[in-house]
């Protein structure tokens, strides 16, 4: 996979490309394919493995596959959105409680937050309640994290918040969920200077090319720091926030790498016994306009003062920017603190585009080595002629769970590393 500015014919897009992992499975979702960055996987009370995926845009809104055999996936159920402008984009399950976040795509429309689905029955997920973010100045939820059962972590907008620049329309929240019927608002926390009525001044803005706005991406807290959010905060970077205090969080460090860079980081994922935090991007543009988007080694052992200290190799450029759609970093695996979760902290899985699913070995944390990759060939009708892998999941069994971001759907691979 040495390719440099003119690919061979083995990096054309219609063929597939692996290294240690192979492909055992494959479903196109009833031609409903396009997904989003949501995926959870569910053990039922009677020994089924129900995968659950959030879809990019409407009609649909989430879909189950039954991967009890990996090797023969089933769709169970797809639900659809009340209408074209919502997607939900993103979803988590805790046994059998799953929350799944919309977003409208203009301001001020419903249903912009959160539902929770009791999917006890996985063939008929039945809600139980819908938290509330829309309002004049708000698109609703783009992300969620509710791993512990109890809270739901969420970037969105809120009925009373009013941004100076629409682009900073979404900060980070917190919700008790413990009683599923009435979600309640614990605290709240955004980039000081970019509501309106702050005291602070507005951040310096990316060049206009790149500005995507100072907002909340992922928002992941961890039982081994509940008293830590770690937050993508899109063009402000990375922060680490103290929610010891759940109504107060308050900022611990911010690392903002851009500019110089082109923006938007995505996840914070902490490797707490090794004091490292890793920083994905996410590429928002085609053809490797706003390239590099990279994924970051971080040195927190002094959570105040974050060292940037590697990146991970990144895919070649002679071989994929040109390729067509998306070619960067994206969503990592998260090491959810889940039983059917994958969690290490010296192997970590990526999502990049066109570049398609790739693992490194982070032993040398100086050094990160590829050790694994997989590009599919360009799902048939896809409007960019490649694969665009938008989110990635790791099952306990290191079955890998990949999703296309338009037509492609799911592909289930084997990880033989």
């Amino acid at each position: 996979m040495s390719s440099l500015s003119n690919p061979s014919p083995a990096a054309r897009a219609d063929q597939t490309l692996a290294l240690n992992m192979r492909q055992i499975a494959h479903h196109d979702l009833g031609g409903f394919g396009g997904l989003g960055e949501g995926m959870a996987l569910q053990a039922t009370r009677d020994g089924r493995r129900i995968l659950w995926l959030a879809h990019e845009s409407a009609p649909k809104n989430f879909t189950g596959v039954d991967v009890t055999d990996p090797r023969a996936p089933r769709m169970i159920t797809q639900t659809e959105l009340p209408h074209a402008k919502l997607r939900s984009n993103s979803l988590d399950v805790v046994g059998d409680i799953m929350a799944v976040a919309y977003q409208t795509t203009t301001v001020g429309l419903k249903p912009a937050g959160f539902d929770l689905f009791d999917i006890s029955r996985p063939e008929t997920p039945r809600l139980i309640s819908h938290y509330d973010c829309s309002g004049p100045h708000s698109r609703g939820v783009h992300a969620l994290w509710f791993v512990d059962g109890e809270t739901v972590h969420l970037s969105g907008g809120a009925p009373d918040f009013q941004p100076r620049n629409p682009l900073d329309d979404q900060f980070y929240q917190i919700v008790d969920v413990r009683n599923t019927s009435r979600p309640q608002e614990l605290g709240r926390w955004w980039l000081p200077g970019t509501r309106e009525g702050d005291a602070a001044p507005p951040p310096s803005r990316l060049a206009p090319k790149y500005d995507a706005g100072f907002r909340a991406h992922n928002t992941n807290v961890f039982p081994q720091r509940p008293d830590r959010a770690y937050v993508g905060y899109i063009d402000g970077g990375a922060c680490v926030l103290d929610i010891a205090d759940r109504a107060n969080p308050k900022l611990v460090s911010q690392w903002r790498y851009s500019p110089p860079f082109n923006g938007f980081c995505h996840t914070v994922l902490p490797l707490f016994s090794r004091d490292l935090l890793i920083v994905s991007d996410e590429c928002v543009m085609d053809k490797g306009e706003d390239w590099p988007k990279l994924v970051w080694v971080v040195d927190n052992r002094v959570e105040t003062n974050l060292v940037p200290i590697g990146t991970f190799p990144p895919p070649p450029h002679g071989a994929f920017a040109k390729r067509g759609g998306r070619f960067g970093a994206h969503n990592l695996h998260e090491n959810l603190p889940l039983a059917t979760s994958f969690q290490s902290e010296d192997i970590i899985i990526g999502s990049f585009f066109n570049a398609g699913v790739r693992a490194y070995d982070l032993s040398d944390p100086f050094q990160p080595q590829e050790i694994a990759y997989f590009v599919p060939g360009a799902p048939r009708l896809s409007p960019t002629g490649t694969i665009q892998f938008n989110d990635v999941y790791v099952d306990e069994n290191r079955i890998v769970y990949a999703v296309d971001r338009f037509v492609g759907g799911l592909y289930i691979l084997e990880l033989d590393i």
